[in-house]
């Protein structure tokens, strides 16, 4: 869904979107478990390397997730404010109270979409310390 913000068009995330972003995430143990090596494997692979990029890697798409929902929470935030100052002065308007009520659900969706993410991000982080753990601590976020 394209939105106008200041005059310019501004994609809107969908969620097949967000599902594919998650890819990374969904795959984390596979990436863990055809990367860093166990025991016996030990010299043949870099596992702090390994471990790091992987991290930064799974940081990096967390980050362009959260910036995209919170990006489409605050365009179609401004829409609904829009539409109910719409709605205040033509009230009789079923096109205007249609709309309304579709980006409100748009707006709860993604509201909703940021828990999504705070479960899928803890899930991977913690499958990654828990492999990664003795190869690569990564830097402490304040």
């Amino acid at each position: 869904m394209y939105l106008v913000t200041n005059g310019l068009p501004q994609l809107c995330i969908h969620q097949e979107v967000l599902k594919v972003m998650r890819t990374i995430d969904d795959r984390i143990v596979h990436a863990l478990n055809t990367t860093v090596p166990t025991a016996s494997f030990k010299g043949k692979v870099d596992a702090t390397e390994t471990c790091k990029e992987l991290y930064e890697s799974l940081i990096g798409a967390h980050m362009s997730r959260d910036k995209a929902i919170k990006t489409c929470i605050a365009q179609t935030s401004a829409v609904v404010s829009q539409l109910r100052e719409e709605r205040a002065k033509d009230s009789d308007n079923l096109t205007l109270i249609k709309q309304l009520r579709k980006e409100q659900t748009k707006l709860k969706l993604m509201q909703s979409e940021l828990n999504v993410e705070e479960v899928v991000n803890d899930r991977s982080l913690k499958v990654f310390r828990e492999r990664c753990r003795i190869h690569y601590s990564p830097p402490k976020v304040q």
